[in-house]
């Protein structure tokens, strides 16, 4: 009698590879996702000062305490964008406000996640829509 028998499915082993690996890109995904969540909080208080008229006449250290203000509405850490990752360059059609930062995330044990961030808006006229 000829009894062969056909097994699929994943063995114990082969479920436990399968969930090591889910757990490392799940575990490397809550490390990243609030990195970048923050830094679109940063876009957007670099929009919301772009939509204000008159943005490109107000002094670098004006923007610095409107982004100081619209950071904390929008959940990002004093700590992560230092003031002097902020800076404005003035020309003559406006200025062009610019955001260069580094953040680092602690990953496990002497290993850190590095996110380098650099986003740049042209900053509105006071008559301009």
């Amino acid at each position: 009698m000829n009894m062969q028998r056909n097994n699929r499915g994943l063995t114990l082993i082969g479920f436990l590879v399968v969930l090591c690996v889910v757990g490392f890109f799940a575990y490397l995904a809550m490390r990243l996702v609030p990195m970048y969540v923050e830094y679109f909080g940063v876009v957007k208080a670099m929009e919301m000062v772009k939509n204000e008229p008159g943005s490109a006449q107000r002094s670098l250290e004006e923007i610095r305490r409107d982004l100081s203000a619209k950071f904390d509405t929008q959940y990002v850490d004093d700590n992560s964008v230092p003031p002097q990752s902020i800076s404005l360059k003035r020309e003559a059609g406006g200025a062009t406000l610019r955001i260069a930062y580094e953040k680092r995330v602690n990953f496990m044990y002497n290993l850190d996640l590095v996110g380098v961030f650099d986003k740049s808006v042209i900053l509105r006229n006071a008559g301009s829509d």
